[in-house]
């Protein structure tokens, strides 16, 4: 059986554009070394059957997961950043985070030029709220939920993004109970909000 969707998503998905791939090094597991800051936290947020959230801006194509960067309010804490970000982005309640590794970025666009980390983390997604706007962008993202594999290729992140996936799956696995091997169906979650069971 073939990936599934619906004409919609098929003419939503003829408009992704991949951003170009950062090269950024993935350390799975290992902690961010003391003195180099961690700027962003980005999440695998998984609903009960194994797929993933991901966004989409309907005006530019571009996929992401659903993060951002650590604010005040965060206290430094990645887990708090993911949370924050999942429901300003997508109006996502999802379950405590999981650490999973950092990407080292030594060129610094998230740190005004100076070496940072890219955290990486993964959660249960229990449900969304009515979808509304990226209070901090003013951007209205379509919410997908899809396989990890078809995440990696949309997000366009190549090995390393691979990588992060099956680092995901691993915890999500273990941690959540989700199935190793996800619902191919792409579904775009309904504007009005839904539990996920």
């Amino acid at each position: 059986m073939g990936i599934e969707y619906s004409p919609e998503i098929s003419e939503l998905l003829g408009r992704v554009r991949r951003r170009p791939n950062a090269g950024w090094p993935w350390h799975a597991g290992l902690a961010v070394p003391e003195g180099l800051p961690v700027k962003q936290s980005w999440g695998w947020l998984f609903a009960p059957d194994g797929r993933v959230l991901t966004l989409v801006n309907p005006r530019d194509g571009v996929v992401s997961l659903p993060g951002g960067s650590l604010e005040a309010e965060d206290a430094g804490d990645p887990g708090a950043t993911l949370a924050r970000e999942a429901a300003e982005e997508a109006q996502a309640l999802i379950g405590p985070p999981v650490y999973l590794g950092y990407l080292y970025d030594r060129v610094g666009s998230a740190n005004g030029g100076h070496e940072c980390a890219r955290v990486r983390m993964a959660a249960a997604l229990h449900g969304v709220a009515r979808s509304a706007p990226d209070p901090a962008s003013g951007r209205h993202y379509r919410r997908l939920l899809v396989a990890p594999g078809l995440a990696v290729e949309l997000l366009g992140w190549g090995a390393a993004g691979l990588q992060q996936a099956r680092a995901a799956v691993a915890a999500a696995v273990a941690v959540l109970g989700v199935p190793a091997s996800a619902n191919e169906t792409i579904e775009e979650l309904p504007l009005g909000g839904c539990w996920l069971r």
